[in-house]
């Protein structure tokens, strides 16, 4: 676990709270995100947890901001934030700040994108410069004609060889009608494997 953050401009509202294992949770474009509400209030409940949260500009689509009640930062924020040279950059800090990052749900785009590199949005900077000593738990989610085409199954695998850790989506039926494998794991799955992951850190790093 972290004991500090370098925050170097009074801008820069990522503070460290009461808590000491910190999760930041990501949200991308798919209706699954929906559940971002629900997710963050069941991480708080958490014993010494600190969340804050990630989205994508899509992603804001699906749920309702004023039901959040940690930080969601924004495209916006990583741009406003940094104006000049001795400002803070957002993706750093918060990649500095995390224990833990949690992406829930990952849509097919932004799947593709981390597979590939690409880095062109805060959430997608945050894991390109994600501290690979730390554990990043994916959580995928889409259609099942998209997840049923070959495409899905490479990009799964690079990032498992880039070491993060897949929760697997599951079989139900989907908001679209369609019935079949691509919903995102329900959130209980994702909860336990949290908890497992800090109880992991704890046993690493007594008190």
């Amino acid at each position: 676990m972290q004991t500090g953050v370098c925050l170097t401009s009074p801008k820069c509202d990522l503070w460290t709270g009461s808590g000491t294992f910190r999760v930041l949770v990501g949200v991308t474009g798919s209706v699954a995100a929906l559940k971002l509400p629900l997710l963050v209030s069941q991480l708080l409940e958490l014993p010494g947890v600190d969340v804050r949260v990630v989205t994508t500009e899509h992603a804001h689509h699906f749920y309702n901001p004023a039901e959040i009640t940690v930080k969601v930062y924004t495209d916006k924020d990583e741009w406003e934030l940094w104006t000049q040279r001795s400002d803070p950059v957002l993706h750093i800090e918060l990649r500095r700040w995390a224990d833990l990052f949690v992406i829930a749900p990952l849509d097919a785009n932004t799947l593709g994108k981390i597979a590939s590199g690409i880095c062109d949005n805060l959430l997608t900077c945050v894991v390109r410069a994600w501290d690979n000593s730390r554990p990043l738990l994916f959580c995928p989610a889409m259609n099942t004609a998209m997840w049923k085409h070959p495409i899905t199954a490479r990009q799964i695998a690079s990032l498992k060889e880039f070491g993060y850790v897949e929760i697997p989506c599951i079989a139900k039926k989907l908001v679209c009608g369609d019935e079949g494998i691509g919903a995102m794991a329900e959130l209980s799955t994702v909860i336990n494997v949290v908890k497992q992951t800090l109880e992991k850190s704890e046993s690493s790093h007594p008190t």
